[in-house]
């Protein structure tokens, strides 16, 4: 499998370089306080047949209010979703037959069909919660193994090289309760839910039943690389192995953080669309 962007650590960075406990501050507080995003993403995903599904999309979002636009320049497929709007649906322009916008449920189950994640974390948030965590997480040894491991230059910018070894990765048996979801679950164990769906025939967003008895990751990746941007402290590359290989990549390119973007680009009728 073509593993898209490379990347040459240089040595073991010497006593004046940015400790890990800095890049990861400053990478979360990066994150954390974007307020508007335009970029590039090259996707690469493993689906549940072993297969991998590449994107090659385009995003614009802002974060206050909930924002995003995105178009798949491989498929033509378009997607807007606008915070309190539509009545919190989507809209999505299949570029297929019959040629209609859709209002689908962004976390529904055909607009998560072979999606790791939901329009609703686009962006730079899921890599936050793996570095960070959350306060519902069983377990934090999977975000205290993250390591500051040298540097590394992505299409000509100059990258920090944030690496985690995580080789206790593996399935645990777990016992729902009340209230769980996959997202819910997904968060305790700091796994994504898109396993939990996957290894379990769980449809997104459904109710779990009480006591019903689960495999889930007990974390994210076995192996995971995220290659930082020295100057916008964003990532550029983010690579996921798990037990069975390559489960995803992202490469982000062309990014534009906290400039405006005109409100009129978070419209249907916006005339660059066929929304």
């Amino acid at each position: 499998m073509a593993l898209g962007a490379a990347f040459t650590p240089v040595a073991t960075p010497d006593a004046d370089s940015i400790t890990t406990e800095q890049l990861m501050t400053r990478l979360t507080n990066s994150i954390t306080t974007l307020k508007t995003l335009r970029c590039n993403v090259r996707a690469q995903e493993r689906l549940s047949s072993g297969k991998y599904q590449p994107a090659r999309t385009t995003m614009k979002m802002t974060l206050n209010p909930q924002r995003v636009y995105l178009k798949n320049n491989i498929k033509g497929v378009e997607v807007l979703w606008v915070e309190g709007q539509n009545d919190g649906d989507a809209w999505v322009y299949p570029n297929s037959f019959p040629y209609v916008t859709l209002s689908l449920d962004p976390n529904g189950t055909i607009m998560r069909r072979n999606q790791h994640h939901s329009i609703l974390d686009a962006g730079f948030g899921t890599i936050a919660g793996l570095i960070h965590g959350s306060s519902q997480r069983r377990d934090h040894n999977y975000e205290h193994s993250f390591r500051y491991t040298g540097d590394s230059t992505i299409a000509g910018r100059p990258c920090y090289v944030l690496q985690s070894e995580y080789p206790q990765f593996r399935y645990v048996s777990y016992t729902t309760v009340a209230g769980d979801t996959p997202a819910r679950i997904a968060d305790k164990f700091g796994c994504g839910e898109y396993r939990v769906m996957e290894r379990n025939g769980i449809s997104p967003g459904s109710a779990i039943p009480v006591g019903k008895t689960l495999q889930v990751p007990n974390s994210y990746g076995r192996r995971t690389l995220v290659c930082v941007d020295q100057k916008l402290m964003l990532p550029v590359l983010v690579r996921v192995h798990d037990d069975k290989g390559l489960f995803e990549q992202f490469e982000f390119s062309n990014i534009v953080a906290n400039q405006p973007i005109p409100p009129i680009e978070f419209t249907k009728d916006f005339p660059e669309y066929k929304l």
